[in-house]
């Protein structure tokens, strides 16, 4: 599998219609970015999503980004895995996150998958069993590489340990610098990095400051990263209505013209990312961001990189 340095990262297909999806990956296609990575929350599920984006194409990589464990268990995973990668040899890539919340833990030849618990160990024992789950293909399926989304060090170990790498959503250059570290030089980096095109400044800090406070209001596990990171209480939102500190906001959003933009992909190249895939950001989040991707294009795109395993 190849991805290029940069790929595209969204949220907005859900809020479309097939139809509209279909074009849209297209155009992604054409563009020349190496993959086309999607986001699991309150529309397709990541199986169905991409089937879709795979049917809509013919070169580019398709990844998840990330499918949730919560919402299926790991020998269904494996099985829409397969049939994916069967489907799509070399196309298709899995990010896995996310945690179980069943009501009843699910066992599979001796192995447990917990409920709500820790992370790390959760994420262990649901990769045990897509590993052991029963196939009855009369050849093996072209693999799969899996990606974990990992961000504090005992995820990036255990992603660096049993898949292909990392896959961190919402984080610093500062974050790809020590990811590298603790995964090593072999393991595959690919971070999602929030952009705003916009030659106003001011237009542009207000909606990168509300993607921020979004996820600095309702995601602990994102605070406790950014937490990790040395930002402090005075950089989070204090409780609703209030705004993340513009040290946190331009820490984790790009937001300017094209070279404000092509520098931060840079600097994580710089610090160890394999791939940077960017999430254009708008007024509008249900908004297909077509026309950054377009201008983006020319500026960001670079010679292909292997996916390893």
């Amino acid at each position: 599998m190849r991805l290029g340095r940069v790929g595209v990262w969204t949220m907005a297909f859900d809020g479309q219609p097939a139809a509209r999806v279909r074009e849209a990956a297209a155009e992604v296609e054409d563009l020349g970015y190496g993959a086309l990575w999607f986001g699991e929350g309150f529309g397709r599920d990541t199986v169905s999503q991409a089937w879709l984006l795979l049917s809509a194409t013919r070169r580019i990589t398709v990844a998840a980004g990330i499918a949730n464990i919560a919402h299926r268990n790991p020998i269904a995973m494996a099985a829409a895995t397969r049939a994916l990668g069967e489907a799509h040899p070399g196309r298709y890539l899995l990010g896995l996150g996310g945690h179980r919340v069943d009501d009843q833990p699910f066992e599979f030849d001796g192995v447990r998958i917990p409920t709500v618990g820790r992370a790390v160990p959760t994420m262990g024992a649901y990769l045990d069993a897509m590993d052991g789950a029963p196939a009855h293909s009369l050849a093996p399926e072209p693999a799969v590489p899996r990606l974990l989304a990992a961000l504090g060090p005992k995820m990036l170990a255990l992603a660096a340990r049993r898949t292909a790498g990392a896959h961190p959503y919402f984080v610093p250059v500062e974050h790809t610098r020590r990811a590298r570290e603790i995964m090593g030089p072999d393991a595959f980096l690919a971070v999602e990095q929030a952009v705003v095109l916009d030659t106003d400044v001011r237009r542009g800090r207000q909606v990168a400051t509300a993607h921020v406070g979004m996820y600095t209001s309702v995601a602990p596990h994102q605070i406790a990263n950014v937490r990790r990171l040395g930002f402090g209480d005075e950089d989070l939102p204090a409780g609703p209505g209030d705004a993340p500190s513009r040290r946190l906001v331009d820490a984790m959003v790009a937001y300017g013209d094209v070279d404000v933009l092509r520098d931060r992909v840079r600097q994580h190249l710089d610090a160890g990312a394999d791939h940077v895939c960017i999430q254009a950001l708008t007024a509008d989040p249900a908004e297909l961001p077509t026309s950054t991707w377009h201008e983006l294009a020319p500026a960001l795109l670079d010679r292909p990189v292997a996916v390893a395993r």
